[in-house]
């Protein structure tokens, strides 16, 4: 596929197309590209072409595409930040974690809140994972069934760092923080443990007026 070939590929109206371009595009990785694959990531509507753009850029050199990432993560568009996160969480560059910052971390738009504890978990270095849980655990409570198991994920890939902030939110007001972090715990625990079972059963501990010091 030739350079001008991919590039209108890339903007065609059928995502067949969008797609086949962006697996050219990864297939021969050409620094030319980078821009236009950065620039589809934020705006692109269909999942699998958003992956395949993606994948593109992992094709790439990191010391192209993490730049241009990275000032992606200020966009105004909650797509652009989401997935540059995303693709940051793929690529594994470590020098872009000072860019995870608590803003995104508490980003108000679920999925780039989401994007942004994935990519946390991969880039962190080595003696911060208790900053990052203190952080993440502002979030237990947060969103629907989705985006709770997305924080309790996190957590638990951090390990036995997590376990104050778990027993802290075990004794929160509020019974959905209690609840969640009661499932967290559960994961934690048993990460072959599902988490419709484990939220349902932190639900029960909570009525039963469980998980909570008096």
């Amino acid at each position: 596929m030739t350079t001008q070939k991919a590039f209108q590929g890339l903007e065609d109206s059928r995502s067949s197309v969008r797609l086949r371009a962006a697996m050219a595009v990864g297939t021969t990785p050409d620094p030319r590209f980078v821009d236009k694959l950065v620039e589809r990531c934020a705006i692109e509507p269909e999942f699998h072409v958003r992956d395949m753009l993606t994948w593109a850029l992992t094709r790439h050199s990191a010391a192209t595409t993490v730049p241009k990432l990275l000032r992606e993560l200020r966009s105004e568009r909650a797509q652009a930040r989401s997935q540059a996160l995303h693709t940051l969480s793929k690529i594994g560059d470590r020098t872009a974690w000072p860019a995870i910052t608590r803003a995104l971390l508490t980003d108000p738009d679920d999925e780039v809140a989401r994007s942004a504890w994935r990519a946390a978990v991969v880039l962190v270095p080595d003696g911060a994972e208790p900053e990052l849980a203190e952080v993440l655990s502002t979030q237990f409570g947060r969103g629907e069934r989705e985006t709770q198991l997305s924080l309790s994920r996190a957590l638990a890939a951090l390990g036995e760092v997590i376990v104050p902030r778990l027993r802290a939110a075990m004794t929160d007001l509020d019974p959905r923080v209690r609840a969640h972090a009661l499932a967290t715990e559960r994961l934690l625990r048993d990460p072959d443990a599902g988490f419709e079972f484990a939220i349902e059963e932190a639900k029960r501990v909570v009525a039963l007026g469980g998980g909570k010091e008096e």
